[in-house]
């Protein structure tokens, strides 16, 4: 079966590999010297130190697959080999809902970056979704889970 790809801007994969090398080489490191201190501590059966550090060590490795899948799976997309005005992967849109004066401003990035309080939306969102592939001036549909809704393309920038 062949995996998922990861669509995602060259700068996205530099700040996951600098996420996964800070886990192999800070983080695991201070795990693994938790549970050897709390393993001195005698009896292992009641010892919530060395659970806690063992819960720890379970999530930490579990971080660094995920980021490794995703770096071993990821698709470079380069936002300039489409055009200017076009809504794709590392660029900026602003969109404004038909009937309201309110924009909101979207930048578009691989699901391994979105934060969607920092304004970076999955390319996987339903958002994204309608406005990928969309032009300044273009009138999109956006199905959410609450409903349909229309927005005017007002402009689309490319993201530094």
């Amino acid at each position: 079966m062949a995996e998922k790809t990861y669509s995602m801007t060259q700068a996205e994969k530099d700040q996951l590999e600098k996420e996964l090398e800070e886990l192999k080489l800070v983080r695991r490191p201070e795990v693994i010297e938790r549970i050897k201190i709390a393993r001195s501590y005698g009896d292992l059966s009641e010892n919530s130190e060395y659970e806690a550090a063992k819960d720890e060590q379970a999530f930490v490795e579990g971080q660094i697959s995920t980021i490794e899948t995703k770096i071993r799976y990821a698709e470079i997309v380069d936002s300039d080999a489409v055009a200017t005005d076009e809504v794709a992967i590392g660029k900026t849109v602003i969109v404004q809902e038909v009937g309201t004066t309110d924009e909101d401003t979207y930048l578009i990035v691989g699901a391994a970056g979105a934060d969607v309080f920092a304004g970076k939306i999955s390319n996987e969102s339903p958002i994204a979704q309608a406005l990928i592939g969309r032009k300044t001036g273009d009138q999109v549909t956006i199905n959410s889970p609450a409903g349909s809704y229309e927005v005017v393309i007002k402009d689309v920038k490319k993201t530094v």
